[in-house]
């Protein structure tokens, strides 16, 4: 066998690989030999046809999985000895001249290709102790224990039928229905045939429940309001908008009381045991949070901290991946890249660097797990799929046999654990200083991050 190195540019290798007829003759012969013991050729005892018949019978066809079988085992073993991990399958490009290939066949030639292939890039790990992390720590106070507490309340006591003269009032759960426009035209997410909503919840724009008040089943008006300037979506914050609202049900709160009998309802004791539990969800919620904005600080500081070129074809597989969803959300909707303040150009470059972000962080995330021995046990592995499974009420058995159906799809639930626990290591190295603030301070760094991602798109 000979091998020569045509190409090394960059993370790009092309070589040209030549096996001589006779290794190939070599392994044609043990071929036949395997397939002697098995054929029944009339005219011939089983195991006895001699190798020169079924060279005539079997002899193009066995060299056929000889040569694949020779191309695959050669480029495993160029690799290996070359000490280079191809980013994706190599490409094989044999010769396209017939008259060649039939030689080769007939074992009179010998077999010469070119493999082109980028291999991955030696990933040398930053020092993780000099990464600096804001630990987002948020006080509870008995007010917003108090608040949610009453919010458990509201959605727990019940709600019945206010009747066709029913008059929306404060605490009312409604079924409405809406339009809205800005500056006369409706945009998107701004309309729906059958909306719910409990009035002083707090749950729509500022100033809208308040107008709800009073109206009556059946009722239409149209109400006024003004996006926040911090609204999650760009394009109408600040802006002015009318709604035009039908109430199509109300349904008053049913009597009772917050007291220890509602609790006890709910499994709890009584009534502390019930705030107790509401403040345990509480900061369980900001304890994910919180992790939630460290693990983007991690992962910033990781993308900052490991500069080296990334496979061109693994971005391209990545960001085909994205742009596929990305023009999903968009056709959707209804919209156009223009519509979002960009143009069709300009989305690409984007999502291309994004693309390259992902890749990078990808084999940087799977350095420092390998390099640190940083591994998913069997039993995070079920949980994983537990979780997944959850996800799902009503499906659990369906969702669960489609992942013990499909081997592929229930190792990749192994990837965010993975990830997650090399985000933990680098955490523990790492120095954490912490920064005090409101809860809704840190749900606003939230949904920061959550607008950079692409829509359905988180892992590596």
């Amino acid at each position: 066998m000979q091998v020569t190195e045509t190409l090394n540019e960059g993370l790009k290798r092309k070589l040209a690989v030549v096996i001589p007829a006779k290794d190939l003759n070599e392994r044609l012969d043990a071929k036949l030999d395997e397939i002697k013991g098995q054929a029944s050729i009339k005219g011939f005892r089983p195991g006895k046809v001699p190798i020169t018949h079924l060279k005539k019978v079997y002899g193009r066809s066995a060299m056929s999985e000889v040569m694949t079988d020779a191309i695959n085992t050669t480029v495993a073993k160029t690799l290996e000895e070359r000490s280079e991990r191809a980013a994706v399958q190599p490409k094989v490009d044999l010769t396209e001249d017939q008259a060649e290939i039939n030689r080769v066949l007939e074992g009179q030639a010998d077999l010469a290709f070119d493999v082109s292939y980028e291999i991955l890039p030696p990933v040398q790990l930053m020092d993780f102790k000099g990464i600096k992390l804001d630990k987002p720590v948020v006080e509870i106070s008995e007010k917003e224990v108090d608040a949610e507490v009453e919010r458990v309340f509201r959605q727990n006591r019940g709600y019945e039928d206010k009747g066709e003269e029913g008059v929306v009032a404060d605490g009312d759960r409604l079924g409405l229905s809406f339009e809205g426009k800005v500056k006369g035209e409706p945009f998107e997410g701004g309309s729906a045939d059958h909306a719910h909503l409990t009035v002083g919840a707090g749950e729509f724009i500022p100033g809208f429940e308040e107008q709800l008040v009073g109206m009556k089943k059946g009722e239409t008006r149209q109400i006024e309001v003004t996006f926040p300037k911090d609204y999650g979506k760009e394009d109408l914050q600040g802006k002015k908008a009318t709604f035009d609202v039908t109430i199509l049900h109300v349904d008053g709160p049913k009597a009772g009381a917050l007291d220890d009998e509602f609790a006890q309802k709910l499994g709890l004791e009584n009534l502390a045991g019930l705030r107790e539990a509401v403040r345990e969800q509480m900061v369980a919620a900001l304890a994910q949070m919180s992790r939630q904005a460290m693990k983007r600080q991690i992962l910033d500081a990781l993308d900052e901290g490991h500069k080296f070129d990334v496979p061109g074809q693994l971005v391209e597989a990545e960001f085909n991946t994205i742009w596929e969803r990305v023009k999903h959300e968009i056709e959707h909707h209804g919209r156009s890249f223009e519509d979002e303040g960009t143009t069709e150009e300009e989305a690409r470059d984007q999502y291309v660097k994004i693309a390259e972000r992902r890749v990078r962080l990808g084999l940087v995330v799977a350095e420092i797990g390998n390099a640190n021995k940083v591994d998913v046990t069997e039993e995070e592995h079920q949980q994983a799929l537990i979780a997944e499974v959850r996800r799902f009420p009503g499906q659990e058995q369906q969702v669960y046999d489609y992942y013990r159906k499909n081997p592929n799809a229930l190792a990749s639930l192994r990837a965010p654990v993975f990830e997650n626990k090399v985000v933990d290591f680098v955490a523990e190295l790492a120095k954490s200083t912490e920064k005090k603030m409101t809860r809704e301070e840190l749900a606003k760094i939230i949904a920061a991050d959550e607008d950079d991602e692409v829509p359905e798109e988180h892992h590596h």
